[in-house]
């Protein structure tokens, strides 16, 4: 199984990185689409919609994605601000509150909605963020990434408090501590190599203001890539499932891959679009 994961995550690594450096826009555009066609699928399977209802939803999130990539307005009103702010609502008031209370919600079109909410800002920040450069969005993944394996590997050592026992039991505080403290690191060593900074915008900025909110949005994109584990987790607690899919070997689903990425990239988005 080991093995299996590994080799997955290796050939999943090397096509997203071709792609991610050397595709034309449209076809990046295009590929990330079809990721989230795929992850709507697996959506569906989760919301319970039957065979009918699941193509139908898979084809309106292709056909609302390629409406807000075609779109006139797309780079000549703030509508993808409100997008990503929406979004920003959906993950910091909407979601917890969610969480928070444990909501076992079975309405079919309550969870397409929630689904479109999850998918179709992700997709835009996929595609925006890497038109603002694929450096970037690399770095802003890297912070998910690194997040996530910090707390599974602290978590694994360290972990005695569960943090969300009902949701995901694997998750715990001290995990939640590795996480941050291994973004810390990877956000210093981001400013001491001025990676992305000058693509951030905080070249410009007093030095030490610059590394306090610096390091402060690195935590922040951490917290939010835990929130849309967690999400995801309830959402295939309720459905009663373990994976959200079968389509990687070793790995599940790809909403099992993608779902820190959801609450996050768009909130990297909405940062970007006001700050640059």
């Amino acid at each position: 199984m080991l093995k299996t994961r590994v080799a997955t995550a290796l050939l999943l690594l090397l096509v997203f990185t071709i792609a991610l450096f050397f595709s034309p826009a449209t076809w990046w555009a295009a590929f990330t689409l079809l990721l989230a066609a795929a992850s709507a699928f697996e959506w569906a399977k989760l919301a319970r919609l039957n065979s009918a209802a699941s193509y139908a939803f898979v084809i309106a999130t292709a056909g609302l994605g390629l409406a807000l990539f075609f779109s006139p307005a797309r780079h000549a009103s703030p509508f993808y601000t409100e997008v990503y702010i929406l979004s920003a609502l959906f993950w910091t008031v909407f979601a917890p509150a969610w969480l928070r209370g444990k909501w076992r919600v079975a309405h079919p079109l309550a969870l397409v909605l929630a689904g479109w909410a999850v998918l179709l800002p992700c997709w835009l920040a996929l595609v925006e963020l890497r038109e603002a450069g694929a450096v970037l969005l690399l770095w802003i993944m890297g912070v998910v990434w690194i997040a996530d394996t910090a707390a599974y590997l602290a978590g694994r050592r360290f972990g005695r408090h569960k943090l969300a026992p009902q949701v995901s039991p694997g998750k715990t505080w001290e995990g939640l501590a590795g996480a941050l403290a291994a973004v810390t690191c990877y956000a210093l060593a981001g400013k001491a190599a001025r990676v992305p900074e000058g693509i951030m915008g905080f070249a410009a900025m007093n030095a030490a203001w610059a590394l306090l909110l610096f390091v402060a949005l690195h935590w922040v994109l951490a917290l939010y890539s835990l929130l849309g584990d967690l999400f995801e987790s309830w959402i295939k607690r309720v459905a009663g499932v373990k994976d959200s899919g079968s389509l990687l070997p070793g790995h599940g689903g790809l909403l099992d891959r993608v779902d820190s990425l959801t609450s996050t990239l768009p909130l990297a988005a909405l940062f970007f679009t006001i700050h640059a």
